[in-house]
């Protein structure tokens, strides 16, 4: 019989973490011209210490405004979900998971590593998106001590 000397990660309940894709957040986005939409870097969810992440969106409700959206870190803003050109193409029943939407369907991304609690954040370029809704979903696990990752309310 093998004997390892590491130890199981576990949850504030005691409860072993069995996978990488342990905890789901998902904040939803109604987009609007001036706050949500504006071209600007918005905080999607908030992170403290190290974790993996993975993020994909879904699409409720078609975008309107031809903006470039992208979803990733400070330093690069599109790490974790790559630019689509024209955020029109993001219609209802849309997965967002690469620089293409499926429709109905998509794989999730791979998991990245995200260090010093950089903040996951949705880049909008170029102009404003001045309607529709997208649940942005984050799968994560801790990897530091102290590590979470919560949602940020749009603004």
């Amino acid at each position: 019989m093998s004997s390892f000397d590491a130890s199981m990660d576990r949850d504030a309940n005691r409860q072993v973490i069995p996978t990488n894709e342990a905890f789901k957040l998902e904040s939803t986005w109604t987009f609007a011209e001036l706050t949500t939409g504006t071209v600007d870097t918005h905080t999607l969810f908030t992170v403290t210490g190290n974790v993996l992440a993975t993020v994909f969106a879904v699409c409720d409700t078609s975008l309107v405004g031809g903006a470039t959206l992208e979803v990733g870190v400070g330093t690069n803003t599109a790490q974790l979900l790559a630019q689509i050109a024209d955020a029109t193409t993001l219609d209802d029943g849309d997965v967002w998971v690469d620089a293409d939407t499926e429709v109905g369907a998509g794989f999730i991304p791979a998991m990245q590593v995200i260090n010093d609690g950089a903040d996951i954040v949705l880049t909008i370029g170029a102009a404003a998106v001045t309607a529709g809704v997208v649940d942005f979903y984050c799968l994560w696990r801790p990897l530091s001590e102290g590590s979470s990752v919560t949602v940020t309310t749009p603004a």
